[in-house]
């Protein structure tokens, strides 16, 4: 439960802004930083209004390591207050900036603080996490992920260490700092994102690794990932082999499973660009390794995947399950699902078979669409095969050319049931 806010006052953050911050734009907002960003600068405020000093707008911050010339960098948060029973609050809004396409854009970040006693609860709280030295005890609130096994807040090493910097010069030497972070809306969004396929519940992962944001739908991404492909189709050892990730989390998984590392590139949302340029570049094998709820929509052809651009997974995966011959009403219960990873759940329950078959449709039909694609750009000689995951980190489907792809790489061995077959089975 939040405290009470019962007793609410207006006290919040320290001094003025300070000269060595830098600016934040003409209407005093900063914009372009990832959301462990947000949150210390939620916890900056909830702490200075904690020590009752005056509140400030924006909190000045360290956002990388501190070098021998660190420069703050000022960030807007929206209110900072007092509570009840000694708890303060700081709320900021995310904005990952212009023609980023982000499901935390105007996200709601709220840091409950309190002062703590070092040691005298965080060893007895599986769901806390209290960094060394045990001053700083870090707990998830509603909308907050945590780490499925222990229960834990799920945050990277980035976040904590901004965390620590920010929060520590104000903190009295023996005193102690309890957090909890609350994401109104976070456990909602969280079921747009693929999170619990990498043990991740409840709500939005503090996962970034740095402060801006890498912007995997805007064109200076691609721009990003195209020199990666070109530097990697260069390479004096390129043997024509690539594997196309999206994301960090397939990235992580592709290499724990067995993939080379040397061929694989995190391809972002932009996929189509990229598989025409690898194409272009004398790239001979590609594989297009993914989370079920994101490739499916290369089975619609559609290659810019973020979903602010399109969606159409409901639709791609009605269809295809029509074409596997399911009844209207499975039909209509795939299209009502919240997901196409809870479609498939459901489905699985009630026929696994079936699931099983229409998996691999899936996966076959990327790899369809896919090589259309590039015969629109007048490119038929890569080959491009798919491997599909589920949100339990496990391969559900593979295409027939996947399959080939994914032996030659030497990867980890394929249950012979996870593959399609050509023609018949798509």
């Amino acid at each position: 439960m939040l405290p009470s806010a019962a007793g609410f006052t207006a006290t919040g953050f320290t001094a003025p802004r300070p000269a060595d911050a830098e600016a934040v734009g003409p209407a005093g907002t900063a914009t372009g930083y990832t959301l462990p960003v947000w949150l210390a600068a939620a916890a900056r405020a909830a702490l200075v209004a904690l020590r009752e000093e005056t509140f400030c707008p924006h909190q000045p911050l360290l956002l990388e390591e501190p070098d021998q010339v660190a420069v703050a960098t000022a960030i807007p948060v929206e209110s900072a207050a007092l509570l009840a029973d000694g708890w303060a609050l700081g709320i900021s809004r995310c904005d990952p900036g212009e023609e980023v396409l982000d499901l935390t854009r105007g996200l709601a970040v709220w840091a409950l603080l309190r002062w703590w006693e070092p040691g005298s609860v965080a060893s007895a709280d599986p769901s806390a996490t209290a960094p060394d030295p045990h001053w700083l005890r870090l707990e998830a609130g509603e909308g907050a992920g945590v780490e499925q096994v222990s229960g834990r807040l799920c945050l990277s090493a980035y976040a904590q260490g901004l965390l620590e910097r920010t929060l520590r010069p104000l903190v009295p030497e023996g005193q102690g700092l309890w957090l909890k972070v609350v994401l109104p809306e976070g456990r909602r969004l969280a079921e747009r994102t693929s999170n619990a396929a990498f043990g991740v519940v409840d709500g939005l992962a503090l996962i970034g690794t740095q402060a801006q944001v890498q912007r995997s739908a805007a064109p200076d991404r691609l721009e990003q990932a195209l020199a990666e492909l070109a530097e990697r189709l260069a390479a004096p050892d390129f043997g024509g082999d690539l594997v196309l990730v999206i994301g960090e989390n397939g990235l992580d998984l592709a290499v724990r499973l067995g993939l080379p590392a040397a061929q694989v590139i995190k391809a972002g949302n932009w996929l189509g660009p990229l598989l025409v340029a690898a194409a272009e570049g004398g790239a001979q094998r590609l594989l297009l390794f993914g989370y079920q709820g994101k490739l499916i929509k290369l089975a619609g052809g559609i290659f810019h995947t973020h979903h602010h651009l399109a969606d159409g997974r409901a639709e791609v995966l009605t269809a295809l399950a029509a074409l596997e011959g399911l009844p209207g009403p499975q039909l209509e219960a795939l299209h009502a699902a919240p997901t196409v990873e809870a479609a498939l759940v459901e489905l699985m329950a009630v026929d696994p078979g079936v699931a099983g078959r229409l998996r691999r449709r899936i996966a076959a039909t990327v790899e369809q669409r896919s090589c259309a694609y590039l015969a629109r750009y007048g490119h038929h000689s890569m080959a491009v095969g798919a491997v599909l995951f589920d949100r339990g980190r496990q391969i559900v489907a593979v295409g027939p050319v996947g399959a080939v792809h994914w032996s030659r790489a030497g990867a980890a061995p394929l249950a012979p049931e996870l593959v399609g077959a050509h023609g018949g089975d798509t």
